[in-house]
């Protein structure tokens, strides 16, 4: 696909149209684009803060041609730092984008890739950095579980869906083989911050409860809605509603879809602790260090941020 370049007076009218609300149809019918060149520029050439103005993208545009300009020579000195970067755990396509942002010499996720292939050939171990491993697995069908004065994901306010409000979390449990062990998993929606415990004595719906309000009790100015399932180790709704002055809302059974980010997050947690792992082996230390990786890994729908860094953003405006 031929890539499509915007002109500076484009870019000028692009900003004054989407400050003063016109849709992104108008936005295009008036420069002469697809509306997808809109929103495509709209994501790629905004701020940390998510807000596009013509001078930060104009300035973003000019930079990244002139980085297009350089032959992606893979220097001695790049090559340490990339795979600096995949011990660490990131993912090709994130050490890409994370050099863009940090206006550093980069490569295509494709060399990346070649770089790990080469040392899986020679017997080394990078690939075990990568998250992917290929496997399918089985879901259990569990009971459906009836709890009171649930109130369905149905009365959920829109805005939450839209994931345009800082404040919405999502909840769920991550067990141990053989049920041994558990830890609470929640994610901010919008940031996909997560925060992860260990339950010392399982699914008690009890020591969830009072784990979730210790650790949301710090931001309990940022915490709107929170999303679960159905699990019995949610019984125990209302208390956290009402010590985090929130409201807690369950998803229609068997939908884990409703809840994608949450789901997703735990996948993520997978890459350190795999299904067979007896969490009671685990401890709180080992647990916090996974989530300080996974908060500080950039991410491709946040532009290459980190949740950590758009987390604290979001918290301290």
């Amino acid at each position: 696909m031929k890539k499509v370049h915007l002109t500076p007076e484009q870019r000028y009218t692009i900003s004054v149209m989407h400050k003063q609300g016109c849709s992104q149809i108008m936005i295009a019918r008036t420069i002469g684009k697809d509306k997808s060149v809109v929103s495509r520029e709209l994501k790629l050439n905004a701020n940390l803060k998510g807000k596009y103005s013509f001078e930060y993208a104009q300035d973003m545009a000019e930079l990244r041609k002139e980085r297009m300009k350089k032959p992606r020579k893979l220097l001695p000195e790049l090559k340490r730092k990339i795979i600096a970067m995949i011990h660490d755990d990131y993912s090709p396509q994130q050490i890409k984008g994370r050099l863009a942002i940090k206006n550093e010499d980069f490569v295509s996720h494709e060399t990346i890739y070649k770089i790990i292939r080469q040392d899986k050939l020679q017997g080394g171990t990078l690939c075990e950095h990568t998250r992917h491993r290929l496997k399918h697995r089985k879901r259990p069908v569990g009971k459906k579980i009836a709890i009171k004065n649930r109130v369905s994901i149905d009365q959920r306010p829109e805005v939450v869906n839209l994931k345009k409000r800082f404040g919405d979390w999502e909840i769920d449990t991550i067990v141990g083989v053989n049920n041994k062990g558990a830890i609470v998993t929640m994610v901010e929606r919008q940031t996909a911050f997560m925060m992860m415990e260990k339950l010392e004595h399982g699914k008690s719906a009890k020591e969830l409860t009072k784990t979730v309000v210790q650790l949301l009790t710090a931001y309990i100015n940022s915490v709107h809605t929170i999303t679960g399932d159905n699990g019995t180790e949610f019984a125990d709704h209302q208390t956290i509603a009402k010590k985090l002055k929130t409201s807690f809302f369950f998803t229609h059974p068997y939908a884990a879809w409703e809840k994608g980010l949450i789901e997703n997050t735990n996948k993520l947690i997978r890459q350190y602790i795999p299904k067979k792992t007896n969490l009671e082996q685990l401890n709180q230390q080992q647990i916090k260090q996974i989530q300080h990786k996974l908060n500080n890994r950039p991410r491709a729908k946040l532009n290459f941020y980190s949740p950590k860094e758009l987390f604290f953003l979001n918290l301290n405006t």
